[in-house]
């Protein structure tokens, strides 16, 4: 086999591939505006060096009305001003459970987030930071290409 030809799980395993799409069914319908999951998506997929999921949601947030400006400056949001209080939250929370090896998601990050959003859709932004990471780590895992 050429180490560039590997199948997708969804041929390989349809049900595997099927309970990630579940999950992923599940977000969209959590409380969390599209265009922050979209800035969550992002901020992930640049950390964990998926090309496939950072090309397909950024042309997402792009189609819901995201700046390129914006998107140029995701990476570098500590040092940006282009983001909003609620948008730092986020990005914080998913560096820090997208890394969490290095000190975990921090009682400060996690009480901001509580803070800013509640319980409940703290969960839900944990939950969705979650299945991006998994969806991060599938295709970088397997070599797919974003095919529009």
């Amino acid at each position: 086999m050429e180490i560039n030809k590997r199948k997708s799980i969804k041929e390989l395993d349809s049900t595997a591939y099927d309970a990630m799409l579940n999950l992923e069914n599940w977000s969209k319908n959590c409380e969390l505006p599209a265009l922050q999951k979209e800035l969550i998506k992002i901020r992930a997929s640049q950390i964990n060096g998926c090309a496939y999921c950072l090309d397909m949601h950024t042309e997402i947030a792009v189609k819901l009305g995201e700046t390129p400006r914006r998107l140029f400056a995701i990476s570098v949001w500590h040092e940006s001003h282009l983001f909003t209080s609620e948008e730092r939250v986020l990005l914080k929370l998913t560096e820090e459970i997208t890394t969490i090896s290095n000190k975990g998601l921090t009682d400060d990050t996690y009480l901001s987030s509580i803070n800013c959003f509640g319980e409940k859709l703290t969960a839900q932004i944990i939950m969705i930071i979650t299945t991006i990471n998994a969806w991060n780590r599938i295709l970088v895992s397997t070599k797919q290409i974003y095919k529009k």
